[in-house]
């Protein structure tokens, strides 16, 4: 079937690099998505005192066992989002997940008092939630294209 582009001299080109740029703003936000949730892993686990004197999920006011819990969700999201040939669905609960742990960590830094010592506690999370839906955006423009 001809298109009504298919006649433009150099339209598929343009597709071809609009697909290209897609794909690097999808695997970027992706990306740096991941790389917050690995550093988070890291932190909770290995460098639990940084930057709060005490434990971080004491200091939050959540319990301890809230720890495994998010470490190993966020290690399956995480290999959900990179891994391909994942289930489209499997990864749109990764999304809905990490897009809860950011809120919440706003939320928690918000109610423990953070803002305080630096707004950054509060923004930080929002601004990666916004990359967040910066990636699930791109995610369903390409599967859909």
């Amino acid at each position: 079937m001809i298109t009504a582009t298919d006649a433009i001299p150099g339209a598929s080109a343009t597709r071809g690099l609009g697909a290209r740029r897609d794909r690097i703003v999808y695997w970027t936000t992706t990306g740096i998505v991941c790389a917050v949730m690995v550093f988070s892993i890291i932190n909770f686990t290995f460098i639990d005192r940084f930057p709060f004197s005490e434990v971080a999920l004491v200091y939050l006011r959540m319990p301890s066992y809230f720890r495994a819990e998010l470490t190993v969700a966020k290690a399956l999201g995480v290999l959900a989002l990179l891994v391909p040939g994942i289930p489209a669905r499997i990864k749109e609960f990764a999304y809905f997940g990490f897009g809860i742990t950011l809120v919440s960590a706003s939320i928690a830094h918000f109610a423990s008092g953070d803002a305080r010592i630096s707004v950054l506690f509060i923004i930080d999370p929002l601004i990666f939630l916004g990359i967040l839906i910066v990636s699930y955006f791109y995610f369903h423009k390409l599967r859909d294209a």
